[in-house]
Formats: C-alpha cells, sequence, structure tokens
C-alpha cells in the first residue's frame, strides 16, 4: 500500500505544480479506477473520518496528493475486501503513524453493513436462497389462511414455481409481530408500497453500473446497492423516530 500524509492542515499536493484540488478534479481522479464513485460518496467518507482536506475561507474543500490516495485506499479496501469503514479508518490511520498492520482480509462484512448499525439487510434472492410454501408454514409458526392474507396484500409473493424467498420468513414473523400489537396486515400495505419505490430509486442510481462494460463495475454493484439499501434503511428508521417525537 502506498503511505501518502494525510491532507488537512499538512497537506501534500495534488498537482504537478503543488496546487491542491477541488472536489470535482478528486472525482475526476478517481473515476478511472473508480466508476461509481460520486460527490455524495467523497463527501459521506469526509464525514465518517476517513479525508481530512482543508478549506478555503468561503469553506470549499480543498484535497492534497495526500487526501486523494487515501479515497483511493478506502475505495479499493471498500472493492477489494468488504471492510466495515471504521476497520479501514483504523488501518489507515495505524499505517501513518509507521505502523505495519495486516490488511484483515478475513472479515466479510461490508461497508453498508457498517453504514446500517445493526439493520440486516436481506440476501440478494437466489435458488439457494428458496423455499417451500410448506417450510415457510412451519419456520414462521403460521397458518395457510394467514399466508394467503399476506399474499393478497401483496406482502409476501410466491414465485412462478409456488416456492418463495428465504427472506419470506423474516418477513412474516415480522408480520405477526406486529399484528400482536393490533397492526393488521391491510395496514403494512402501504409500508410495501413505499418499500417498492425505495427499491426502484435504489435501483435507477444503479442500473448504470449493471450494464456498465467493464465487468468489475457490474460486479461492484452489489456493493453499491447494498450500501445505497443500508442508507435508506437508516433515513427510513430516522424518519420514523422523527415522527414519532414531533406528535404531540
Amino acid at each position: 500500500m502506498l503511505h501518502t500524509p494525510r491532507g488537512g492542515a499538512g497537506g501534500g499536493t495534488a498537482t504537478a505544480d503543488g496546487g491542491l484540488v477541488s472536489i470535482g478534479q478528486v472525482l475526476n481522479l478517481l473515476r478511472e479506477e473508480f466508476p461509481e464513485v460520486s460527490i455524495s460518496k467523497i463527501r459521506f467518507l469526509e464525514s465518517e473520518g476517513l479525508v481530512e482536506p482543508q478549506r478555503t475561507p468561503s469553506g470549499y474543500r480543498k484535497f492534497s496528493s495526500g487526501d486523494v490516495e487515501r479515497l483511493a485506499q478506502v475505495l479499493r479496501m471498500q472493492r477489494d475486501h468488504y471492510l466495515p469503514l471504521k476497520v479501514i479508518r483504523e488501518h489507515l490511520d495505524a499505517v501513518e503513524r509507521g505502523e505495519q498492520p495486516v490488511v484483515p482480509l478475513g472479515q466479510q462484512r461490508s461497508a453498508e453493513s457498517d453504514l446500517s448499525e445493526g439493520f440486516e439487510l436481506p440476501r440478494e434472492p437466489s435458488t439457494v436462497g428458496r423455499i417451500s410454501r410448506a417450510t415457510l408454514l412451519a419456520a414462521a409458526g403460521v397458518e395457510a389462511e394467514q399466508l394467503d392474507e399476506w399474499e393478497s396484500y401483496g406482502l409476501i409473493t410466491p414465485s412462478a414455481e409456488g416456492d418463495y424467498e428465504a427472506e419470506s420468513v423474516q418477513i412474516a414473523q415480522l408480520v405477526v409481530e406486529l399484528g400482536s400489537s393490533g397492526i393488521e396486515p391491510r395496514h403494512l400495505r402501504a409500508m410495501k408500497a413505499s418499500a417498492e419505490r425505495e427499491a426502484g430509486l435504489v435501483d435507477q442510481v444503479v442500473a448504470p453500473l449493471r450494464r456498465h462494460r467493464n465487468p468489475q463495475t457490474r460486479t461492484h454493484a452489489e456493493a453499491r446497492t447494498k450500501e445505497l439499501a443500508a442508507l435508506t434503511i437508516k433515513l427510513h428508521a430516522a424518519l420514523v423516530q422523527s415522527a414519532l417525537r414531533v406528535r404531540p
């Protein structure tokens, strides 16, 4: 790993003539290797303490060569090792202190799970993750009539072959738990519609990556999907909590 000093007060240079660069120029420098990177992503990494650019008197960010290289290292460790941002930050800080830490290759959490702070993201649908109707009923501890009702509201949807995604068990259990508090399945249709809209928004953002000619970029689309899903989950939870707090 290339070791360059972090920016901020002691920043280095990011151009041949010794000048610092704007966030838009950083984006251009990174996009050759990371086509999916965005200005919002760079700002988010800054907010998480991964990089500390200088600020002009008017508040504009100015990045050094060390900042740019550090951002590239963060993005590589996310892409190649699926490490949480906290682990990446601690590793890079140790490198800058002159230590030689080993990259924790065995950790399989994604950076997106670090963002979700305990929210469990659903796995991608696959044939391996599909279960029969009988298995779903037994695992969730519900009757066939209940499942029929949930299907009528679109909360759980079988495939054309009549089986279900494994995540349907968790959905069923949550529906049962909410029902014990008086929230009936018909009340959950709005939540289902909201989830579909959020999924559509994420898919709209990620679609260009899936169509990219670079196979690595297409592969990275899955990680980007999980990252955005984690952010939407956090935002949804925060909005619900905020709405409950402001009610008289």
